[in-house]
């Protein structure tokens, strides 16, 4: 009787370390983690991942090709294709500073600025590990061959709320990420369809040059910029201006926001006299008062003074003033410049998100 009780044991304490074994809780998941990211910040840390995001800000969904690349200390190259547009944007983090390039249109926009240091981007594996560890009342399961993870959402914009984050259970490999709003519904839906660690990398794949040349159309130089941001000519240098040749009126249409904020109305729209990029501006009112100016550039480039960046989804913006607030961002070769002194920054990001999916009218 003392053998067989003494054989249950046993066997129960085998099943209990079977049982045991390879089985992870959210706590010994988060310490792996932070392996993995003191990893990531070592000399040689580096990853490269692709796949599709999917936004769903406008009045139709919007599908983006993404491409990360990281390596330590600081460098960054994130390609969006935007699906329904055919349009390539590059976002990149050199020791020259921050760049939102469009090759196929030969601009470029600098940026003095420490991005994405402390700044979200739902892409980017550093931001969805700390917003892992940092969340105490993280909820965490398990799908297949997934660790999943509730946790709150860090992002610039105070409409997502939260998020939830698929890694692989092996590599801790990112696999998906949704990010919902206040009323649960996805706002931001990121599949990986293939992420590496440890990619080889050298200096020249995150040059501006060498990014600008793939489908440039011609050579583009920086230009330079009062304290606006606004592009500063050859004559307000003391030199004579060449002229430039203006674009044909109508190349493109005004291009309205699918949103806006309760409480404000449509006011009136306008095309700027003897404007050589053709800029139009719109004018809204109501609880907010804000003006949205478009315009094609024709400066090839563009250097911009210190201002914030802010992650759009679609692109990054620059954030410029104190008490009368500018957010500009390029998209698909227009400028765009949202304007005004009581819109908060969430409700500009809302708008800007909006007029992605919109055509000229």
């Amino acid at each position: 009787m003392r053998r067989l009780t003494w054989v249950l044991a046993v066997i129960m304490s085998v099943a209990l370390v079977l049982a045991g074994c390879g089985k992870k809780d959210a706590t010994s998941v988060v310490r792996d983690l932070n392996d993995v990211s003191d990893k990531l910040e070592s000399k040689q840390g580096a990853y490269q991942g692709s796949g599709t995001m999917t936004l769903y800000t406008g009045e139709q969904p919007q599908d983006y090709k993404v491409e990360v690349w990281y390596k330590n200390p600081s460098y960054y190259r994130i390609s969006l294709s935007n699906v329904q547009k055919d349009v390539t944007q590059i976002v990149l983090r050199n020791d020259e500073g921050v760049f939102v390039l469009t090759p196929s249109l030969g601009k470029s926009f600098r940026f003095q600025s420490d991005w994405p240091d402390n700044q979200g981007q739902v892409y980017l594996y550093q931001t969805l590990v700390r917003g892992i560890v940092s969340d105490n009342n993280r909820q965490f399961t398990e799908e297949g061959n997934n660790y999943v993870f509730e946790v709150a959402a860090n992002y610039q914009s105070s409409a997502l709320v939260r998020q939830k984050i698929w890694l692989d259970k092996k590599t801790y490999e990112p696999k998906q990420v949704q990010v919902s709003d206040s009323e649960a519904k996805v706002v931001v839906d990121v599949k990986f369809d293939s992420f590496k660690f440890d990619p080889q990398f050298t200096k020249e794949s995150f040059d501006m040059q060498k990014n600008m040349t793939s489908g440039a159309p011609s050579e583009s130089t920086i230009a330079e910029v009062d304290e606006n941001g606004n592009p500063v000519t050859a004559a307000e240098n003391g030199e004579e201006a060449e002229q430039p040749v203006a674009a044909e009126l109508g190349s493109f249409g005004i291009i309205e926001p699918g949103y806006i904020p309760a409480g404000v109305e449509f006011k009136d729209s306008h095309q700027i006299e003897n404007s050589k990029d053709h800029a139009v501006l719109i004018r809204y009112d109501g609880v907010y008062q804000y003006t949205i100016m478009e315009a094609r550039p024709l400066d090839r480039a563009v250097s911009l003074v210190p201002q914030t960046v802010v992650d759009l989804g679609f692109t990054i913006g620059a954030l410029s003033g104190d008490e009368q607030q500018t957010l500009t961002w390029m998209s698909d070769g227009v400028e765009f410049r949202i304007t005004s002194s009581n819109l908060p920054v969430s409700e500009m990001m809302q708008i800007a998100a909006s007029m992605e999916a919109q055509s000229g009218k």
